[in-house]
């Protein structure tokens, strides 16, 4: 059974303000909260909604504007209604866990679409699709989860994610793309694009690692690419010149972040790759990595220090 907290005082003022309103849905177009709803939040409340959209224009949300904020939660979704992996289901489950208990997050794990609901959702910084398939929420659930995002929530996606909802538009866009076959498992060699991310600074320009790796249809090309995979190092790929395996983007109103890793259970042991999710989860959560995770020392760096 799921781990279930009570609801912040933070969500609690949110709810409470948009049942006052009577607004089945807080957010505008461009996912901020209405001048009106905002004037009835509490103090804290109004400086979080609509802070990951806003810190999100302005670069990677690593520079130490979040050290301050209060502990957050995150709700780990892994129900499949198509292919199954279960073999590293439980080993994504059980990584968000570990992280939470290292860096001081609370985590919830559940297969149960009906917490998707404005109520229960409110209390998350971020919702992980791990190695989800298939058909997972209904429309209402659907519907919770859209405003979520727009009020600010984060989204993670994981190896499967893309595997999951193909006739909900907005998830498409939200996602980045959806999954269109894959080879053997294998090697391939990756191109670190975005070495600034909290997810990706840790890399080195350019390394192998072996994965399952997925061609990608419906592709969004409106999202900022961390990382490409060199068709030219592998059999099976299928996109060309470009093949992006990880990505980032705002959107409507919230943070999405997807990895196209994590097929094989020993992927949530490799340090470097768990390194790689932990940063897209703070990103997506609109907090900063703790200083003893930032971006590594570069000789340049020592030669400055000198």
């Amino acid at each position: 059974m799921p781990r279930l907290a009570a609801v912040s005082p933070l969500a609690a003022g949110l709810l409470a303000a948009v049942a006052t309103l009577g607004c089945s849905n807080p957010a505008t177009a461009d996912g901020h909260l209405p001048p009106d709803i905002l004037d009835n939040l509490p103090e804290e409340a109004r400086d979080h909604t609509g802070a990951a959209s806003d810190e999100a224009k302005e670069g990677h949300a690593h520079d130490g504007d979040h050290a301050d904020v209060e502990p957050f939660r995150v709700l780990v979704f892994s129900k499949t209604a198509a292919f199954r992996h279960k073999w590293c289901i439980p080993d994504g489950i059980q990584m968000i866990h570990d992280f939470g208990e290292e860096h001081g997050f609370d985590v919830d794990d559940t297969e149960d679409s009906t917490l998707f609901t404005d109520e229960n959702l409110a209390q998350y910084a971020v919702v992980v699709f791990n190695n989800t398939t298939g058909d997972v929420l209904d429309e209402a659930q659907e519907d919770a989860f859209e405003r979520f995002i727009r009020a600010g929530g984060g989204y993670v996606g994981i190896h499967a994610a893309t595997d999951t909802e193909y006739d909900w538009p907005w998830y498409n866009e939200l996602v980045g793309g959806y999954f269109a076959g894959h080879p053997k498992t294998q090697p391939a060699k990756h191109d670190v694009v975005d070495g600034d991310h909290p997810s990706t600074e840790h890399l080195e320009p350019t390394f192998v690692r072996t994965d399952e790796w997925y061609n990608f249809k419906s592709y969004n090309d409106g999202v900022n690419v961390l990382l490409t995979i060199d068709e030219s190092s592998y059999e099976g790929g299928q996109m060309g010149e470009v093949h992006p395996i990880a990505w980032y983007h705002d959107f409507d109103g919230g943070r999405a972040w997807y990895t196209g890793g994590g097929h094989t259970s020993e992927a949530y042991a490799e340090p470097d790759w768990r390194r790689h999710v932990l940063g897209g989860l703070f990103w997506a959560a609109g907090r900063a990595l703790p200083d003893a995770l930032g971006k590594p020392a570069t000789e340049a760096d020592a030669s400055a220090e000198d």
